[in-house]
Protein backbone atom coordinates (compact mmCIF):
# COMPACT_ATOMS: atom_id res chain seq x y z
CA UNK A 1 0.00 0.00 0.00
CA UNK A 2 1.43 3.33 -0.91
CA UNK A 3 1.62 6.21 1.37
CA UNK A 4 -0.88 8.63 -0.54
CA UNK A 5 -3.48 5.86 0.27
CA UNK A 6 -3.06 5.66 3.98
CA UNK A 7 -4.97 7.47 6.27
CA UNK A 8 -3.80 8.30 9.75
CA UNK A 9 -6.72 10.13 12.48
CA UNK A 10 -4.38 12.03 14.60
CA UNK A 11 -6.06 13.46 18.20
CA UNK A 12 -5.00 15.79 20.27
CA UNK A 13 -6.32 18.65 22.21
CA UNK A 14 -2.30 20.63 21.85
CA UNK A 15 -3.12 22.53 18.38
CA UNK A 16 0.90 22.29 18.92
CA UNK A 17 1.06 18.66 18.69
CA UNK A 18 -1.62 18.46 16.19
CA UNK A 19 0.51 21.05 14.19
CA UNK A 20 3.85 19.61 14.53
CA UNK A 21 3.16 16.08 14.45
CA UNK A 22 0.24 16.47 11.39
CA UNK A 23 3.15 18.19 9.32
CA UNK A 24 5.70 15.45 9.86
CA UNK A 25 3.03 12.92 8.90
CA UNK A 26 2.31 15.13 5.93
CA UNK A 27 5.16 15.72 4.81
CA UNK A 28 6.30 11.94 4.87
CA UNK A 29 3.35 11.54 2.21
CA UNK A 30 0.55 9.91 4.61
CA UNK A 31 -3.06 11.38 4.44
CA UNK A 32 -3.42 13.14 7.57
CA UNK A 33 -7.12 14.15 9.75
CA UNK A 34 -7.03 15.59 12.81
CA UNK A 35 -10.01 15.74 15.62
CA UNK A 36 -9.53 17.74 18.97
CA UNK A 37 -11.32 15.06 21.37
CA UNK A 38 -12.49 11.61 21.69
CA UNK A 39 -16.03 12.67 20.30
CA UNK A 40 -14.51 14.53 17.22
CA UNK A 41 -12.19 11.20 16.75
CA UNK A 42 -15.43 8.80 16.98
CA UNK A 43 -16.89 11.04 14.39
CA UNK A 44 -13.71 11.55 11.98
CA UNK A 45 -13.01 7.48 12.48
CA UNK A 46 -16.10 6.54 10.94
CA UNK A 47 -16.33 8.98 8.24
CA UNK A 48 -12.62 8.25 7.41
CA UNK A 49 -11.84 4.68 7.98
CA UNK A 50 -8.16 5.30 8.95
CA UNK A 51 -5.37 2.99 8.90
CA UNK A 52 -4.03 4.27 12.40
CA UNK A 53 -5.13 6.27 15.09
CA UNK A 54 -2.57 8.29 17.35
CA UNK A 55 -4.84 8.67 20.65
CA UNK A 56 -4.14 11.17 22.92
CA UNK A 57 -5.18 10.03 26.64
CA UNK A 58 -5.67 13.73 28.39
CA UNK A 59 -8.44 15.57 26.95
CA UNK A 60 -12.11 17.43 27.37
CA UNK A 61 -15.28 15.91 26.40
CA UNK A 62 -13.84 12.45 25.94
CA UNK A 63 -10.88 11.20 27.10
CA UNK A 64 -8.62 8.81 25.35
CA UNK A 65 -9.16 5.95 26.93
CA UNK A 66 -12.84 5.78 26.53
CA UNK A 67 -12.41 7.06 22.83
CA UNK A 68 -10.60 4.05 22.29
CA UNK A 69 -13.32 1.15 24.15
CA UNK A 70 -15.75 2.99 22.05
CA UNK A 71 -13.62 2.97 18.67
CA UNK A 72 -13.20 -1.08 19.08
CA UNK A 73 -16.55 -1.51 19.24
CA UNK A 74 -16.89 -0.20 15.34
CA UNK A 75 -16.68 -2.85 13.32
CA UNK A 76 -15.60 -0.99 10.51
CA UNK A 77 -12.40 -0.14 12.51
CA UNK A 78 -11.21 -4.03 13.26
CA UNK A 79 -8.46 -3.62 11.85
CA UNK A 80 -7.34 0.02 12.72
CA UNK A 81 -4.60 0.28 14.85
CA UNK A 82 -4.61 2.58 17.66
CA UNK A 83 -1.91 3.84 19.79
CA UNK A 84 -1.47 6.22 22.88
CA UNK A 85 0.44 9.48 22.11
CA UNK A 86 0.43 10.76 26.07
CA UNK A 87 3.54 12.29 28.22
CA UNK A 88 1.83 10.08 31.33
CA UNK A 89 3.97 7.25 31.47
CA UNK A 90 2.64 5.59 34.64
CA UNK A 91 1.80 1.71 34.49
CA UNK A 92 -1.76 2.12 35.95
CA UNK A 93 -2.46 4.44 32.46
CA UNK A 94 -0.64 2.16 30.49
CA UNK A 95 -2.66 -1.06 31.53
CA UNK A 96 -5.61 0.77 31.39
CA UNK A 97 -4.56 1.79 27.38
CA UNK A 98 -4.09 -1.98 26.56
CA UNK A 99 -7.31 -2.89 28.39
CA UNK A 100 -8.80 -0.59 26.26
CA UNK A 101 -7.83 -2.38 22.90
CA UNK A 102 -5.26 -0.03 22.18
CA UNK A 103 -2.07 -1.81 20.03
CA UNK A 104 1.07 0.24 22.02
CA UNK A 105 1.63 3.27 23.70
CA UNK A 106 4.03 5.77 22.81
CA UNK A 107 5.40 8.46 25.85
CA UNK A 108 5.65 12.00 24.01
CA UNK A 109 7.89 13.97 23.67
CA UNK A 110 9.13 11.93 20.71
CA UNK A 111 11.83 13.22 17.97
CA UNK A 112 9.97 13.37 14.52
CA UNK A 113 12.41 10.92 12.99
CA UNK A 114 11.48 8.41 15.86
CA UNK A 115 7.85 9.25 15.39
CA UNK A 116 8.33 8.32 11.70
CA UNK A 117 9.94 4.96 12.58
CA UNK A 118 7.23 4.45 14.90
CA UNK A 119 4.23 4.72 12.95
CA UNK A 120 5.80 2.70 9.94
CA UNK A 121 6.23 -0.16 12.12
CA UNK A 122 2.55 0.57 13.41
CA UNK A 123 1.38 0.12 9.72
CA UNK A 124 3.02 -3.01 8.97
CA UNK A 125 0.54 -4.37 11.76
CA UNK A 126 -2.22 -3.32 9.75
CA UNK A 127 -3.99 -5.91 7.68
CA UNK A 128 -6.77 -5.62 5.07
CA UNK A 129 -9.82 -8.26 5.69
CA UNK A 130 -10.10 -11.27 4.07
CA UNK A 131 -12.06 -14.15 4.22
CA UNK A 132 -11.32 -17.33 6.40
CA UNK A 133 -12.93 -20.07 8.08
CA UNK A 134 -14.20 -20.66 11.68
CA UNK A 135 -11.32 -22.57 13.96
CA UNK A 136 -12.76 -25.68 16.65
CA UNK A 137 -10.99 -26.30 19.55
CA UNK A 138 -12.88 -27.97 21.57
CA UNK A 139 -15.52 -26.28 22.82
CA UNK A 140 -14.03 -23.05 21.63
CA UNK A 141 -14.93 -21.83 17.89
CA UNK A 142 -13.03 -18.83 16.77
CA UNK A 143 -14.48 -16.28 14.34
CA UNK A 144 -11.19 -14.47 12.32
CA UNK A 145 -13.77 -12.64 10.98
CA UNK A 146 -15.59 -11.23 13.63
CA UNK A 147 -13.14 -11.30 16.51
CA UNK A 148 -15.31 -13.27 18.12
CA UNK A 149 -15.16 -16.69 20.08
CA UNK A 150 -17.93 -19.13 20.99
CA UNK A 151 -17.40 -21.20 24.50
CA UNK A 152 -20.25 -23.43 24.36
CA UNK A 153 -23.13 -21.12 24.26
CA UNK A 154 -21.21 -18.16 25.03
CA UNK A 155 -20.11 -15.46 22.68
CA UNK A 156 -17.23 -13.14 23.49
CA UNK A 157 -16.09 -10.53 21.38
CA UNK A 158 -12.37 -9.89 21.83
CA UNK A 159 -9.96 -6.58 21.96
CA UNK A 160 -7.68 -6.85 18.69
CA UNK A 161 -4.36 -7.70 20.84
CA UNK A 162 -6.12 -10.33 22.73
CA UNK A 163 -7.42 -11.85 19.78
CA UNK A 164 -4.20 -11.75 18.35
CA UNK A 165 -2.44 -13.39 20.80
CA UNK A 166 -5.36 -16.25 21.36
CA UNK A 167 -5.02 -16.71 17.73
CA UNK A 168 -1.23 -17.50 17.97
CA UNK A 169 -1.53 -19.37 20.73
CA UNK A 170 -4.50 -21.85 19.13
CA UNK A 171 -2.25 -21.66 16.08
CA UNK A 172 -0.64 -25.13 17.77
CA UNK A 173 -2.01 -26.24 20.79
CA UNK A 174 0.17 -27.98 23.24
CA UNK A 175 3.34 -25.73 22.06
CA UNK A 176 5.04 -23.54 24.18
CA UNK A 177 5.43 -19.84 22.50
CA UNK A 178 8.54 -18.20 24.32
CA UNK A 179 7.78 -14.51 25.16
CA UNK A 180 10.07 -13.23 23.03
CA UNK A 181 8.20 -15.22 19.91
CA UNK A 182 4.89 -13.67 21.11
CA UNK A 183 6.26 -10.02 21.26
CA UNK A 184 7.42 -10.98 17.77
CA UNK A 185 4.48 -11.92 16.22
CA UNK A 186 2.12 -10.49 18.13
CA UNK A 187 3.98 -6.76 18.53
CA UNK A 188 6.56 -6.49 15.98
CA UNK A 189 10.18 -6.59 16.20
CA UNK A 190 10.39 -3.17 16.23
CA UNK A 191 8.37 -2.26 18.72
CA UNK A 192 9.63 -1.76 22.57
CA UNK A 193 6.41 -2.32 24.86
CA UNK A 194 6.59 -3.00 28.58
CA UNK A 195 7.37 -6.05 30.43
CA UNK A 196 4.22 -6.39 31.39
CA UNK A 197 2.23 -5.97 28.46
CA UNK A 198 2.09 -10.28 27.93
CA UNK A 199 1.05 -10.61 30.96
CA UNK A 200 -1.75 -7.47 31.25
CA UNK A 201 -3.49 -9.54 28.15
CA UNK A 202 -2.75 -13.07 29.18
CA UNK A 203 -4.92 -12.03 32.06
CA UNK A 204 -7.90 -10.81 30.17
CA UNK A 205 -7.99 -13.79 27.91
CA UNK A 206 -7.97 -16.10 31.11
CA UNK A 207 -11.12 -13.44 32.54
CA UNK A 208 -12.72 -14.13 29.74
CA UNK A 209 -11.92 -17.86 28.23
CA UNK A 210 -10.74 -19.86 31.78
CA UNK A 211 -7.73 -20.21 33.90
CA UNK A 212 -7.25 -23.51 32.11
CA UNK A 213 -6.96 -22.80 28.51
CA UNK A 214 -3.36 -21.17 28.62
CA UNK A 215 -1.22 -22.36 30.92
CA UNK A 216 2.20 -20.51 31.95
CA UNK A 217 5.53 -22.28 31.67
CA UNK A 218 7.82 -20.56 34.11
CA UNK A 219 10.52 -18.47 32.90
CA UNK A 220 9.73 -19.51 29.17
CA UNK A 221 6.24 -18.63 27.93
CA UNK A 222 2.82 -20.03 27.39
CA UNK A 223 1.02 -22.61 25.79
CA UNK A 224 -2.78 -23.07 25.05
CA UNK A 225 -4.39 -26.18 25.95
CA UNK A 226 -7.11 -27.80 24.37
Amino acid sequence: MKKKEITILLVDDEPDILEIIGYNLSSEGYQVVTAENGLQALAKAKKHKPHLIILDVMMPEMDGIEACEKLREISDLSETVITFLTARGEDYSQVAGFDAGADDYITKPIKPKVLISKVKSLLRRFKAPEESQDVKLGNMVINREEYKITLGKDEIVLPKKEFELLSLLTSKPGKVFKREEILDTVWGNEVVVGGRTIDVHIRKLREKIGDKKVKTIKGVGYKFVV
